[in-house]
Order: C-alpha cells, then structure tokens, then sequence
C-alpha cells in the first residue's frame, strides 16, 4: 500500500501557484483575489474558509471575507454578489454552503459570474466540463485530478466506482474520469445509497471514489485486491483524545482497507488539501484569464 499524500502534494503544487502569483504580481500590479462569503457561524464553514483564507495569503493572493449574519436576505447577498460580478479588481467568488434555509443555494450559484464561478458549481462551467471544454472544475475533483497525475497513475481503460452522485464531488467525478483526458479514460460506473447490489459493484472498481458522507461507509470487504482508493469524506466527531474536541473520519474504514488497497489517501491528510489546491489554481486561472479570455 502506498499513500497518496495530499500534504505532499499540495505543499507541491502551492510553491508552483506562488511562482506564477508573484510574476503575476510583478506584470500587473496586482495580486490574484478571492473573496469569500460567509452566512451566518457554522463550525464547519468558519473551519473551510478561514482554511481557504489562509492558504491564499501563503501563495500570494488577495483574500477578503465578507461575514453575513444568517438573518439576511436572499435579495440582499444577490445584490452583493453582482456588485462583485463588476468589480474587475476581484477573480475569484465563493459563497461558502450551507447557506439558512429561507436563502435558495440554486439562485446563488447562478447569481454568480460564472467567470469567477472557482468553485466550478456554476451550470454554465458544469456544462462545459461535461462537453470537456475549457472551464473551472469543481474544486475538489480538480484536486484529485492533480492528485493522480502528480503520482503518474495511469487511469485508462480502468474501471472506476464512484460512491455518492452529489454535483459537487461524485456526479463531476465520474464525468471527469470518463473524459477522453489524463487521468481519465475510464469505465465509469455512478453508485449512490439507491444502487442495488452496491457491495459488488463496488467490488469491481479498479479505482474506487468514496464520496457519500457516511463514517467509514467503504469496508474492506468491499474492495478488490489492488485497487485505487481516494476518500473524499470528511466526518467530524466529538473527540476527548484531541485538542480541538473533534476527530475527523473518511467515508473509508482506512485500517482495514489500506491493507487490500495499492494506493490510498488518508483522512486527514488527503483529498481535503487537495481541494483546497484546486481552489488556488482555478483562482490564479481566472485572474490570468486563462479559461475565460477578456
């Protein structure tokens, strides 16, 4: 077993996006900018965001964070939203999710400029991926994308398992991974909590994409010798063994399964970094208007 280790990784690819900041910076005067929209205080986002802030300023990037309180009004964060559309100053927008219930998450991505869409949820960058035209993927398949092909594992012909149908990991993945692109020229199969039989079809992935949000959902009995696994689960749970209170869990039971596995990405450690890089380079595209040209 071997791991695919997303501190490595990510440590990687972030001192390439800080080369290509800085000369960035020096040709224009400017540095790439993400901003961030946070509603309202859950733990988890405040997590996500300060994370993504943080990394921004370590490769060079502008970062702002504008803080809502969760009483505001639909209208209103529309408004903000297409006062950032305009603002030629700022590349990148994201509206961390979940948002209050009484504001739609649907007519806020598509409120969004797609141009700056670096979250890749827009419909019109989904379309294109899809089409397998130039546009921003959903950060974390793009991570694990990087993943794979920083490690040079050859994906095609192989059958894949994807494990959850959400549209921001497991539908896009399973899509990426079709793709006639490296990595990707896969057989693709979608699995999701509806599947019949699961245990058998995901027995048959060469590699296996769990992403369905349940605490070590993936067991060893569910995998083939030799087989690909990423994780993509995030799964906190109050902890007194910690200093933050909290332990965080794979969608994968990663003791029992590294053993049948070839290559495996641990949880923390993993495919979370990795979004976050998909995130950094789909910003630094935007501002160089490499996607989508001015």
């Amino acid at each position: 077993m071997k791991l695919l280790d997303g501190k490595e990784v990510s440590a990687k690819i972030k001192q390439d996006i800080k080369e290509e900041a800085a000369a960035f910076t020096a040709e224009f005067g400017r540095r790439p900018h993400l901003v961030a929209i946070l509603v309202g205080n859950d733990g988890g986002s405040e997590t996500y965001v300060a994370s993504k802030m943080r990394n921004c300023e370590l490769v060079g990037f502008e970062s702002t964070n504008i803080r809502y309180e969760s009483d505001i009004t639909e209208d209103a964060l529309i408004a903000k939203i297409q006062e950032i559309n305009k603002d030629e100053t700022i590349d990148g927008l994201i509206v961390q999710l979940p948002l209050p219930k009484h504001i739609d998450p649907e007519k806020i991505t598509e409120a969004i400029d797609y141009r700056k869409d670096v979250d890749g949820f827009h419909p019109i960058n989904l379309g294109r991926m899809q089409r397998n035209l130039p546009c921003f993927i959903p950060a974390t398949p793009y991570g694990i994308l990087l993943m794979l092909e920083h490690y040079g594992i050859d994906t095609s012909g192989k059958k894949a398992v994807v494990v959850g149908r959400s549209n921001i990991v497991g539908s896009p993945m399973s899509i990426l991974l079709a793709r006639n692109t490296n990595p990707g020229n896969c057989t693709v199969t979608l699995t999701h909590s509806r599947t019949a039989n699961l245990k058998e079809e995901v027995l048959a992935g060469d590699i296996v994409v769990a992403a369905i949000g349940k605490k070590n959902f993936v067991t060893a009995d569910m995998v083939k010798d030799g087989a690909i696994v990423i994780d993509v689960g995030i799964n906190r749970e109050d902890s007194t063994e910690t200093k933050s209170g909290f332990k965080l869990y794979g969608d994968v039971d990663f003791e029992e399964v590294s053993k049948k596995a070839s290559w495996i990405t641990p949880v923390p450690g993993g495919v979370g970094l990795m979004t976050i890089v998909g995130l950094l380079k789909n910003t630094l595209q935007a501002a160089k208007a490499e996607v989508y040209p001015r």
